[in-house]
């Protein structure tokens, strides 16, 4: 791949969307359109992917699919789909919410029938800060959605940094003052807790705290994807306020941190997780770094004063990526790109991380300008629902009754009636077989 031709980058991007989709089965008959294999979120990803992919080349190819796998996962209009919406977490439909998002800021067609892309990432901001939580902690988004779930008592930067993320383009979207105070009010919350999830000293970011010390601990494990949805975040509230100085820091720290620790000297400035060095990445953590290069490559379009910063490294990191994409002779991506060669490793997140950086590489133009996100004055088009997915009965949590006296007493009357019944059915039985 050469680096410095547009059209090289493009032929690059193309064939990894290529190898990617070759992965997904929900345009086949008797598939679920929009689903992958053993993972909901990733659909959202990969859609969130493939727009951006759109918006960069032109290449229509794979529209029909996005259109059709965005609708078809709505659910009511907030992305809680009645197949999956008992066993996801605020992370997971949050990922959905942000390729809405992303649908609207980029002027992707609309669908003939269905939600308005604006309307379904309204959905998603409506039914989780319904959910934010001050039963312990003094706030927060918890990371699971139900109290079966492993996790339902902690919270963590993704599904903050995501909330914190989607209020700040919706309010940059829709000039709307309500998802800038939520933006705030999450920001100050995951900066000054009892003990922050983002440390504004060192800008650091832990992975999650829990609510049975009443997050007294962080856990300091780090991914590039939470320093990238806050990074993402923070600069969209620095372009709706015009310049905010306090933003800007934010951005700058962040920036900073974020390649320092995930693109440093020790792998060539090119992005890689902790994870890879063990060769113990997940398949979730896979993805991570390439959503994070896509964040980058639009902070770099909205915050001017860090694109020099931000190409230089999507332009090392993309080099890389593209002299790893060369197993079975055919193009295919591993996990690790900081060594220049394939892995061994094949799937479709590292086909999907493969084609984040390189689409994040084509903002290379004079004209960058005319590929950042527009809003509702600039061009933006998608209709506005700002109660959308307020009366879907299954997308806020909501505390049980306590049990009283009237109910235990029913429950035992019933419980006799029960017992009755089996005995009488087992009596009938015995008796006729005599």
């Amino acid at each position: 791949m050469d680096i410095n031709s547009r059209q090289s980058v493009a032929d690059a991007a193309s064939q990894a969307a290529y190898s990617m989709m070759r992965w997904y089965a929900g345009n086949e008959t008797g598939q679920i359109p929009g689903k992958l294999i053993d993972t909901w979120w990733e659909g959202g990803a990969m859609f969130m992917a493939l727009i951006q992919y759109w918006h960069f080349t032109g290449d229509t190819t794979y529209n029909d699919e996005v259109t059709v796998g965005m609708e078809f996962q709505a659910g009511n209009g907030d992305y809680m789909p009645s197949n999956y919406s008992n066993y996801i977490g605020n992370d997971d439909q949050m990922f959905w919410g942000l390729a809405a998002m992303t649908a609207a800021e980029l002027a992707y067609p609309e669908a003939a029938k269905g939600y308005s892309w604006l309307s379904l990432a309204q959905g998603v901001f409506n039914t989780q800060v319904q959910r934010w939580d001050t039963s312990a902690c003094g706030g927060g988004m918890r990371w699971q959605i139900w109290s079966w779930e492993a996790g339902y008592t902690m919270k963590n930067s993704i599904s903050n940094g995501g909330l914190f993320q989607l209020s700040a383009r919706l309010a940059r979207y829709t000039y709307n003052e309500t998802y800038a105070d939520w933006a705030t009010k999450i920001w100050n919350w995951s900066t000054a807790g009892q003990t922050p999830l983002v440390d504004t000293q060192q800008w650091k970011i832990g992975d999650s705290v829990s609510m049975s010390d009443n997050c007294s601990t962080v856990d300091h494990t780090e991914w590039s994807y939470n320093y990238g949805t806050y990074l993402s975040g923070a600069a969209y509230m620095y372009n709706y306020t015009n310049g905010s100085a306090e933003w800007l820091s934010a951005v700058n720290g962040l920036l900073g941190s974020t390649l320092s620790k995930f693109a440093g000297s020790d792998y060539g400035n090119v992005l890689t997780e902790d994870c890879e060095t063990t060769e113990l990445c997940n398949r979730n953590e896979i993805l991570f770094k390439g959503l994070t290069a896509g964040w980058m490559a639009f902070v770099a379009l909205i915050v001017p004063s860090t694109y020099n910063t931000i190409m230089s490294s999507l332009q090392t990191s993309g080099v890389a990526a593209a002299a790893s994409c060369v197993g079975y002779n055919n193009n295919t991506c591993g996990v690790k790109w900081y060594t220049k060669s394939w892995d061994n490793q094949n799937g479709l997140e590292e086909q999907m991380s493969a084609l984040n950086i390189f689409w994040a590489n084509l903002i290379m133009t004079n004209n960058a300008s005319l590929y950042a996100p527009v809003t509702s004055r600039t061009g933006g088009n998608s209709s506005s629902n700002p109660t959308a997915g307020s009366t879907d009965p299954v997308s806020t949590t909501k505390k049980l009754a306590a049990i009283s006296t009237a109910d235990k007493a029913g429950a035992g009357i019933l419980t006799a009636l029960f017992a009755a019944v089996i005995i009488a059915v087992v009596y009938w039985t015995v008796a006729g077989s005599e």
